[in-house]
């Protein structure tokens, strides 16, 4: 029976894989037909990998700007907020103390009209003393000669006297008031003289949080603009993978059509092998691999032994450092190398769409193109040191994750 065409030792598409290893069978012409194919599609996946390796990094490149410049939003909001606080605090000040000036002012006419007051006393009481004064020397000399009526000077004294002693009490009262109100004067000025120093210190807080705010919205500029030069550098990289793709879909295609013919060929040559040797039973075609996937559900090996907890698209297996893994099914491997993110990974693809991935490994024991058959040692484990460390295990269907647990043993 002849053999499977040899994969090159490359990262080879799970399509071209899965029909080297489901039986597409070609004869030395088909294999040298295809070999041009094969090494073109080769360097195609090499050159994809390399790229959808420079996206996923600079993704996480994206991804951390994003979330630094969200950051740097946030604490913008956080200033502008504080800002707004300042200068409501500063506007209030200076409401404050425009109002502190008002009383000061109404003081300050409240005292010049006092004022007045107390000068227009003072001279009514020097009018008062002089004619006083003037009442008493004569007094004594009319009486002496009989001149006035003694009862009309008495009483003439007496509301002298009362007027004055009136006076005085008015002007003592307005100098009472004169103190009071020097007292507020000085209050109010001392208010003024807080106020003041609160609205300077307030001034500065505000001219430091608006320099801040400055500082912050230049970084959040230069973060934006780190963010875009990235996107613009990702959607490069898109457009780099998509060409890759597209060449590789033409490949594929090529690959596919040579095995057509190389079918429609071995077709035609068992039909003349019958009709050269009739009576004689032909072998009927090989059946394709893993084509009973009904069967081996639940029942597939665990690669490694330990604890079990899901992470992302698979499981973590904590095995003990240096411990063996193990393939879970027969097939050939396809990429084995470090990635980010899972260490030093081996995939294995098993045919009809099919795949098994292993990250994390310490060593590898297989590369690029090897076959490897179930429960045969693929790689050794790297020792765990923290929660989500261990052998990173995931399924693959037709590219598309599906639940490991679903499909392996019940006991490990």
């Amino acid at each position: 029976m002849p053999k499977p065409n040899q994969f090159p030792r490359s990262l080879l598409s799970g399509l071209i894989a899965g029909a080297l290893l489901t039986g597409a069978f070609a004869t030395p012409a088909t294999a040298q037909q295809d070999s041009k194919s094969h090494t073109e599609q080769a360097a195609a996946e090499q050159k994809l990998a390399d790229v959808r390796s420079k996206m996923a990094a600079l993704a996480k490149e994206q991804a951390d700007t994003a979330a630094r410049r969200d950051s740097v939003n946030a604490q913008l909001a956080q200033q502008a907020d504080a800002l707004a606080s300042a200068a409501r605090a500063v506007h209030q000040t200076d409401t404050d103390l425009t109002a502190k000036q008002h009383d000061l002012d109404q003081l300050q006419q409240q005292r010049a009209d006092l004022q007045q007051k107390l000068d227009s006393q003072h001279a009514a009481i020097a009018d008062l003393l002089r004619a006083t004064y003037a009442l008493d020397q004569g007094s004594d000399l009319r009486l002496l000669l009989g001149d006035e009526d003694v009862a009309r000077i008495s009483r003439a004294l007496v509301y002298s006297k009362y007027f004055q002693q009136d006076r005085v009490q008015r002007v003592q009262q307005l100098m009472a008031d004169l103190v009071k109100l020097q007292d507020l004067e000085n209050t109010i000025t001392h208010q003024q003289q807080a106020l003041q120093a609160t609205k300077l210190q307030r001034e500065q807080q505000a001219q430091t949080l608006t320099a801040q705010r400055a500082a912050q919205q230049k970084l959040a500029a230069d973060t934006d603009a780190q963010y875009k030069d990235q996107a613009q550098r990702l959607a490069a990289l898109k457009q780099n993978a998509q060409s890759l793709n597209q060449l590789v879909d033409k490949l594929q295609k090529a690959i596919e059509e040579a095995a057509r013919e190389a079918a429609a060929r071995d077709a035609a040559a068992r039909e003349a092998a019958r009709k050269a040797h009739p009576g004689h039973n032909v072998p009927p075609p090989p059946i394709p691999v893993g084509s009973a996937t009904a069967d081996i559900r639940g029942n597939l090996p665990w690669p490694a032994s330990g604890v079990v907890n899901s992470y992302g698209n698979g499981v973590l297996i904590k095995a003990n450092g240096g411990s063996e893994i193990h393939a879970v099914a027969r097939g050939r491997v396809i990429y084995a190398g470090f990635l980010r993110g899972y260490g030093m990974l081996l995939i294995v693809n098993h045919g009809n769409g099919w795949m098994s991935m292993y990250g994390n490994n310490e060593t590898l024991l297989h590369g690029v193109g090897d076959q490897v058959e179930v429960g045969e040692a693929i790689g050794t484990a790297s020792p765990p040191t923290g929660i989500n460390t261990g052998v990173y295990f995931e399924l693959r269907k037709d590219s598309q994750p599906v639940d490991p647990r679903s499909w392996l043993s019940q006991r490990r």
